[in-house]
């Protein structure tokens, strides 16, 4: 599917082999029963379209691309883990985001790269552990969706509010009762995850304006980002994402895709 793939903005209701359906509701009404893109769907978090997505392909496949991206942590084959309901680490998350800038490649992450003595002579150096998960264009697809969270979706403060004028990628998240709130945000040499929540799920915020990934986990890492940017000695530059080679089989302009398929 390209991200401009286009999908009524329906309630889908999922049954499973033993004749249980399952019918999610999105957070709001906004935008139901129109046609929508993908990339759109993904900027705002539309769970109608999250189903959609599930309900062709299953979640054995879901999940086999979650191990392929080094999330280790139990997954139970429901179709509700389109929606984000499994408990997967911050760590696991930027490990798996972390992908679609390594080209398609899952890099594990690792604290200490090398041991060095007093002098400077080194005692030991480590590598991390790596797997080819998707291919280039499958990545840079991703990638692709993602920056439509902060071009026009729920991530878009880091424009307004941040003033961040650098292509940047991610993906706001709120959980059941706004027990959590997180944010991945990608960058072409940074990957990072912030959550915000609290071990006892009984905790929580009491609305989903106060709750939500974008108004509770966003901020944070807006504040960290820009004193990563600040500080010139660590390398961080705002280059672009550097595009796949020519030849793209998925079509990313949306205008192009509207034109060829309405």
């Amino acid at each position: 599917y390209s991200p401009c793939y286009r999908v009524p903005n329906i309630p889908v209701t999922i049954i499973n082999d033993m004749g249980v359906k399952w019918t999610p509701t999105n957070a709001d009404h906004k935008y139901e029963g129109e046609m929508v893109s993908l990339k759109f769907a993904l900027a705002n978090s539309i769970n109608f379209i999250s189903a959609f997505i599930m309900k062709q392909f299953g979640p054995k496949a879901v999940i086999e691309m979650a191990r392929k991206v080094g999330i280790t942590s139990d997954i139970d084959p429901f179709p509700s883990i389109c929606l984000g309901t499994p408990s997967i680490s911050v760590y696991e998350m930027v490990g798996a985001n972390s992908t679609f800038v390594n080209k398609g490649v899952w890099v594990e992450p690792i604290y200490i790269t090398r041991i060095e003595d007093k002098n400077g002579v080194v005692q030991q150096e480590f590598s991390p552990n790596t797997n080819e998960a998707m291919n280039e264009e499958t990545a840079y697809t991703m990638i692709n969706l993602m920056q439509g969270v902060v071009e026009h979706g729920t991530g878009t403060r880091l424009r307004f509010r941040y003033h961040f004028d650098n292509q940047i990628a991610g993906k706001t998240g709120t959980t059941q009762n706004q027990s959590d709130g997180w944010f991945m945000g990608l960058t072409p040499n940074l990957v990072s995850g912030v959550w915000v929540g609290c071990e006892d799920r009984s905790a929580h915020f009491r609305s989903t304006q106060l709750g939500q990934g974008a108004s509770v986990a966003l901020p944070i890492w807006a504040l960290y980002m820009r004193k990563v940017y600040a500080d010139a000695s660590l390398g961080y530059t705002k280059a672009p994402f550097d595009p796949p080679p020519p030849g793209l089989k998925v079509e990313l302009n949306c205008g192009k895709y509207n034109k060829e398929h309405d």
